[in-house]
């Protein structure tokens, strides 16, 4: 007969083994590893993790114009043999082959922020990208004359999330708003130097342009650069996306009039959490739409609208 000292200790380690084993890991792949964007997400997805005791990985590459290494971390990933794959595509056609091989591996494989072209996928969990970029074309619009010249300060081809703020930008105007003209459009490639260049050259091509609309987190941080830089906060409206220090200090002093915030946090829960459902054999929504909230200077201090800015704790 088994003593008690003898038999307890193997007992836990194989109940310990046993845990081990039947514990999901569920792979996130950002379009890139330090926009603070993504490190909100980030943090989102860890807290899901842990709430729903599933290990998970993170891995992306360093910008999101780096399609080929993000192609290359899906095909490392399925190698692993993950039990999920919840991603931000960096480009919606060239990550549709990698993803397609997940699938077809058995991965589950859900796309969040930002889609591809792939139709068996768990679930879509994003920002409602054209409705927050037909909002900011209302929210510019109403800041300027009637008839009034704007310009955009656009992300890059490929990126759907970002296409898609773009689009319903230039739609809202052009049909709610015929007097007022875009005279520029121009890609700042997620690369935050490049987008005050571009930011620059808008301001120097066009000196009267009355607005600007920057649609990601890198090209916000390029325009209030650029304007602040020329000393035209306040004579030039500015709607940005995304939200960190520089963003927040530029809404407050009036650089910036309205600042569009994404749920980074609840995108990330909702990702990895549509995962270990998958897994769970729970349903799941097939697309999950949050919206971006329109935050204004008299906005900054309310307690609804700091938990957003800084959710989770995580810093700017």
């Amino acid at each position: 007969m088994l003593t008690r000292r003898a038999f307890m200790p193997g007992m836990a380690l194989g109940f310990a083994n046993c845990h081990q084993r039947q514990r999901k890991t569920v792979a996130v792949i950002p379009k890139a590893n330090a926009d603070l964007f993504f490190l909100t997400v980030r943090a989102g997805a860890e807290r899901a993790a842990s709430d729903l005791d599933v290990a998970m990985t993170w891995n992306g590459p360093d910008h999101e114009t780096e399609y080929s290494r993000q192609i290359q971390i899906v095909d490392a990933t399925i190698a692993r043999g993950v039990d999920g794959i919840a991603i931000s595509a960096t480009d919606d056609t060239a990550l549709a082959g990698p993803l397609e091989r997940a699938i077809r591996a058995g991965i589950p494989v859900t796309l969040f922020d930002s889609a591809a072209k792939i139709e068996n996928y768990v679930s879509l969990i994003a920002t409602d990208n054209y409705g927050a970029g037909c909002t900011a074309a209302r929210s510019l619009a109403g800041l300027l004359p009637p008839t009034s010249t704007v310009a955009m300060l656009m992300q890059k081809p490929g990126g759907r999330s970002t296409e898609l703020r773009e689009h319903g930008f230039e739609e809202t105007m052009a049909k709610e708003f015929p007097g007022v003209t875009i005279v520029a459009r121009q890609y700042g490639l997620g690369d935050r130097a490049k987008s005050v260049a571009i930011a620059e050259n808008i301001l120097t091509a066009h000196p009267k342009v009355g607005g600007m609309f920057a649609s990601s987190e890198a090209c916000s941080l390029g325009a209030i650069r650029a304007i602040r830089s020329r000393g035209l906060g306040g004579k030039i409206r500015l709607v940005t996306f995304d939200v960190s220090d520089i963003h927040i200090e530029a809404l407050r002093d009036g650089t910036t009039d309205v600042m569009m915030v994404q749920d980074a946090f609840r995108i990330g829960y909702e990702a990895v959490k549509s995962l270990t459902d998958k897994l769970a054999m729970r349903g799941t929504a097939r697309v999950l739409d949050i919206p971006a909230r329109v935050v204004v200077r008299g906005d900054l201090g309310k307690a609804e609208v700091e938990a957003l800015l800084r959710p989770g704790g995580v810093g700017r």
